[in-house]
Parts: structure tokens; C-alpha cells; sequence
């Protein structure tokens, strides 16, 4: 996997997890009694977005995240029924979309980003 590649990777997982976590923060009531998972998420993948060219740190990252995200998405689809047809598509493909990002971040950088990684 390419460094810049990585990095998009990386800060499209701290989107998400900023905008959640801070909705889930700023409104408990409305994200049931309180959700700061996400903020967690995103303290962890800001450091490995800074740390983006040590695989050791990217994958823990992409570990942690990959495993929320499919646990995240498996209980979605199987409460599908509370959802209309259009919130079915949205909420399974945008978890899909990303257990899909986490779990590319498993994969080490290419042998030339390897070599020129400070």
C-alpha cells in the first residue's frame, strides 16, 4: 500500500469518528446515554496518522477499527427490520464502505515506501 494512500485511508476513519464522537458527546440523550468510543477511535487513529509510515501502528489502528466496524455492521444487518428501504442500503453500504477502509489498512506499505519511510 502506497504512504499517501494510507493517509487518505486514515483520515477518512478520523472523519468518521470525529463527527460520530462528538455528536455522541455533545448529545448523549440523542446517542443513547453515552457513546465515546468513537472520540477513542479517532485519539488513536490522529496518532496513527501521524505515525502513517510505521506499519506496527497503522495496524493496530486498522485492527481495532476493523473489528468495531464488521461488529458494527453485523449488528445493523441483523436489526434491519426497524429501517425503512432507503436507510437499509444507507446504513449496510456506509458500514460496509467502512469495514472495507479499516480492513485495507491491514495491509503493509509497498516494499518502495518501505524503503524511503523515514
Amino acid at each position: 500500500m502506497r504512504l499517501v494512500v494510507r493517509r487518505v485511508l486514515l483520515a477518512v476513519l478520523l472523519l468518521a469518528a470525529l463527527s460520530l464522537g462528538t455528536w455522541a458527546y455533545a448529545m448523549p440523550r440523542k446517542w443513547y446515554d453515552t457513546f465515546p468510543g468513537y472520540l477513542a477511535l479517532a485519539v488513536l487513529t490522529a496518532g496513527a496518522l501521524w505515525f502513517a509510515a510505521s506499519d506496527a501502528t497503522v495496524r493496530i489502528t486498522a485492527a481495532a477499527w476493523t473489528t468495531f466496524n464488521v461488529l458494527h455492521l453485523w449488528y445493523h444487518v441483523s436489526t434491519l427490520q426497524m429501517y425503512d428501504g432507503r436507510d437499509k442500503v444507507l446504513v449496510v453500504t456506509s458500514l460496509a464502505i467502512l469495514s472495507l477502509v479499516s480492513a485495507a489498512l491491514l495491509l503493509p506499505l509497498s516494499r518502495r515506501e518501505r524503503r524511503s519511510a523515514p
